[in-house]
């Protein structure tokens, strides 16, 4: 999933999946018989303590695209190292034409983010962050980049492992 390896995904079996609309599109197919008309949806899904997912859907009626987008999602879940509700690291990701950008914030701060960025965070359980969307403002773009941009985070006791040191050495530095 967007070319990032070491991914930890998570089956949704037991976890409480709360799912957030990112948009919907009505696409238009021109035929010898005239144009058909059809929706596109991409939802975020999350159990907003570290655990997030996209889909795509597509039908005839909205209904049915949002839940074929959650269907998607659904079985595209990855978990999220958090922090005390914020991320470990300054993180920024690159998808099509939108450049994400994450940074942790102290407590109390809130979600400082728009639209697609936004319900990503919010459905993956970060409370505090300041996030800047540069480039493209395309929601499937924007979504796709930002997670990637958390799946490129690493814990503290991950970064320690890769290092072979020690905990305390790493917040030593």
């Amino acid at each position: 999933m967007l070319g990032i390896k070491n991914i930890e995904r998570v089956k949704p079996g037991g976890i409480e999946l709360v799912d957030r609309l990112v948009g919907v599109q009505r696409v238009t197919k021109v035929t010898k018989g005239g144009r058909a008309f059809g929706f596109s949806a991409i939802v975020v899904v999350g159990d907003e303590k570290g655990v997030v997912g996209f889909g795509l859907g597509k039908s005839k009626e909205v209904t049915s695209a949002i839940s074929k987008a959650v269907e998607d999602a659904k079985k595209n879940l990855v978990r999220v190292p958090l922090l005390n509700g914020s991320l470990p690291h300054e993180q920024s990701a690159k998808y099509g034409g939108a450049d994400i950008f994450l940074r942790p914030a102290s407590n109390g701060t809130g979600l400082i983010a728009g639209g697609a960025v936004r319900a990503v965070l919010e459905s993956a359980g970060v409370k505090d962050v300041l996030s800047k969307s540069k480039g493209s403002s395309n929601p499937h773009n924007v979504v796709k980049a930002t997670v990637k941009a958390l799946l490129s985070l690493r814990s503290a006791e991950v970064i320690a492992q890769q290092r072979g040191i020690s905990l305390s050495k790493v917040f030593k530095g």
